[in-house]
C-alpha cells in the first residue's frame, strides 16, 4: 500500500487539479475544468491511506452509492490509471439521454426522517427535483441527483 505521501505526490502530478484541505487532515482535490456539475477527483485523502477517485462513467471499478472507488489498496501505475480515466470522464460533455415520450417519463417520491418529501422527475434530458411546485435543484443524470437527495437524508419510498 502507498502511503499517504506517495500518494499525495502521484495526485499533485496532475497540474489540472487543484489541492483543497478538509477537516481531520484529509484533501480534496478538484478539476475544476470539469464538464460536469461534478468538480472532485480525489475525495478525503486521509493520512492513514484511505480515499476516493470520483469514477461514476468509468467501468471496471467497483464503485459507492456516490461513484467513488477506494484507492486504499491502489499501485502507483493503477492510481495514476484512476486518476487520469476520472479526469478525462470529465472532460467530456455526455450526450443527453434520448428523451422518453410521455409514458415513459421517470417521477419518483422521496422521503426524510421528518417526513418531509421531495419529487425526482425526469423532464427532457435533465433530472429536476422539487418541493411542491418549486425547482430545488437540476441534475444531468439520475446517478447525480440520487446521489443528492440521498446527501440531504432523502430516500426513495
Amino acid at each position: 500500500m502507498l502511503t499517504f505521501e506517495e500518494k499525495l505526490a502521484i495526485i499533485e502530478s496532475f497540474p489540472e487539479l487543484s489541492r483543497h484541505n478538509v477537516s481531520l487532515k484529509r484533501v480534496n482535490f478538484h478539476y475544476e475544468a470539469s464538464l460536469h456539475d461534478k468538480k472532485t477527483v480525489v475525495y478525503h485523502l486521509h493520512p492513514n491511506g484511505n480515499g476516493f477517485v470520483f469514477a461514476a462513467f468509468l467501468k471496471g471499478y467497483p464503485k459507492d452509492d456516490k461513484g467513488y472507488v477506494n484507492i486504499r489498496d491502489f499501485s502507483a501505475d493503477e492510481l495514476r490509471q484512476v486518476i487520469a480515466a476520472s479526469i478525462q470522464s470529465l472532460s467530456v460533455k455526455r450526450e443527453p439521454q434520448p428523451v422518453a415520450d410521455a409514458s415513459e417519463q421517470v417521477e419518483q417520491t422521496w422521503v426524510d426522517k421528518q417526513n418531509r418529501t421531495l419529487l425526482l422527475q425526469q423532464e427532457d434530458s435533465l433530472w429536476n427535483v422539487y418541493h411542491g411546485m418549486n425547482l430545488e435543484a437540476s441534475f444531468e443524470s439520475y446517478v447525480e441527483a440520487a446521489q443528492y437527495l440521498k446527501e440531504e437524508g432523502f430516500s426513495l419510498s
